[in-house]
């Protein structure tokens, strides 16, 4: 609540909160966008693969030549740590993504981890690693699972139980097998639109088919502390007034197999028709009252509840991405705060065939032609040995896998050597037991 006062006494003092951006894609681009408009806060250093391009990101998005004149933009990494108190990782590369955060953590750097994606592959180890360095690791505010991690605390401290937390999205279960050649078609334009426009069909595909809503619903279990579905997410059609009715326990009447789940809604009908209110944009939890006494306040102040009335949601139907990234570069910097945090390790994304897969296959990875993530129990998944889907890129099949079936650490060829590879298994030797 006091974060814009707390900048303003650092920007007054001339001590500006100091941030390196490492990614200058659409999220930090978007973040880019408010540093002009936020006085007290300065990117002084940008990493990208493609230093002219992130350049021109700075440019398209309003900066002057001033600012620019006076950043380092660069492609080493190793130049991010100098300098700032914060470290932005906004690369979407999962492997990437832990060395990144990893090195800021040794620097003493605040993290704020934009990619999510290296989270749910290691995040509870490196949450812990930051801690025991006294910095922040902290989940990106204005993306879903940082918001509604935002949701479940103020329901908890408030003195709800939290039914059900999530998300809404876009899904039908026909999408779980689309690929690149076919993600434009469900988003309404031609390849030819959505390459005039700069847009990754892979990455685009990746919110489609699934992968990224499993992958987000586990960084929320993981941060939050709420269990994933026992046989993955069941993506019930679901509009804002029919939360409290839908996004219940089975025997209270609606879809969940218990209380305290992750769940996303869908903003289609299974027959495709758009659900009305829906909540493709934004996030919700689902609460219960804890007394006769709240369950009348939950009426008498205009809740939305099932047909018992102790059944109530809270939800933001908006999120706005990279323009709300502020919140966590400051809570960081200023409060030593996280904006959601992992904190144990509950909820996995293993990979999942779309089509036969042939032995000596190349695995392509998130939003590609040859697998999709699926959510489930971390418990669950280390039993089955279900090879997680940020490291299903790259790696080459030793033998065949059904359409439909998860792919496990057996079936690819694995190079222990890899970091990402001996950091993921000494993230679930660390916290196997801690479910």
């Amino acid at each position: 609540m006091n974060l814009h006062r707390l900048l303003y006494e650092r920007h007054t003092a001339g001590k500006p909160v100091r941030v390196a951006l490492i990614g200058a894609g659409k999220f930090g681009s978007m973040f880019l966008s408010q540093v002009p408009h936020t006085p007290g806060l300065e990117v002084p250093v940008i990493v990208d693969l493609d230093p002219q391009r992130a350049q021109d990101a700075c440019r398209t998005v309003g900066w002057d030549d001033a600012r620019i004149a006076a950043t380092t933009f660069t492609d080493d990494a190793s130049k991010a740590f100098d300098q700032v108190e914060v470290v932005v990782e906004a690369t979407g590369n999962p492997a990437v993504g832990i060395r990144h955060a990893r090195a800021a953590i040794a620097a003493g750097k605040h993290i704020v981890m934009v990619n999510v994606e290296a989270d749910v592959l290691a995040g509870p180890l490196l949450a812990d690693e930051a801690r025991k360095a006294g910095v922040v690791y902290s989940l990106a505010y204005g993306d879903q699972p940082a918001l509604t991690a935002e949701i479940v605390d103020w329901a908890r401290a408030t003195g709800f139980k939290v039914v059900a937390a999530g998300k809404g999205t876009k899904y039908l279960p026909i999408y779980h097998d689309v690929t690149p050649d076919g993600v434009w078609g469900h988003y309404g334009l031609t390849a030819a639109e959505a390459q005039s426009a700069g847009m990754n069909p892979q990455m685009f595909n990746s919110f489609l088919d699934g992968t990224k809503s499993a992958i987000e619903m586990a960084a929320i279990a993981n941060a939050t502390g709420l269990d994933v579905p026992s046989n993955g997410l069941l993506f019930p059609p679901c509009g804002v007034d029919d939360l409290p009715h839908i996004m219940r326990p089975r025997e209270q009447g609606g879809v969940l197999e218990k209380s305290g789940l992750a769940e996303v809604v869908s903003s289609l009908e299974r027959d495709g028709r758009p659900v009305f209110r829906d909540l493709r944009w934004g996030v919700y939890a689902v609460l219960e009252a804890p007394n006769d006494y709240a369950a009348d306040c939950f009426r008498q102040y205009g809740l939305k509840t099932d047909s018992s009335g102790r059944f109530a949601a809270m939800y933001k139907p908006y999120h706005l991405i990279g323009l709300e990234l502020n919140i966590s570069v400051l809570s960081a910097a200023l409060r030593k705060e996280p904006t959601g945090q992992p904190r144990d390790f509950r909820g996995d994304v293993v990979a999942v065939a779309k089509r036969q897969l042939r032995a000596g296959e190349m695995l392509d990875g998130e939003g590609g032609y040859t697998v999709w993530g699926k959510l489930m129990p971390a418990a669950t998944s280390l039993r089955v040995g279900g090879l997680p889907i940020g490291l299903a890129h790259r790696v080459r099949l030793i033998r065949d896998v059904a359409h439909g079936a998860m792919v496990t650490w057996n079936d690819v060829e694995i190079d222990t050597g890899n970091d990402a590879v001996a950091t993921r298994r000494a993230m679930e030797k660390q916290f196997a037991a801690v479910r």
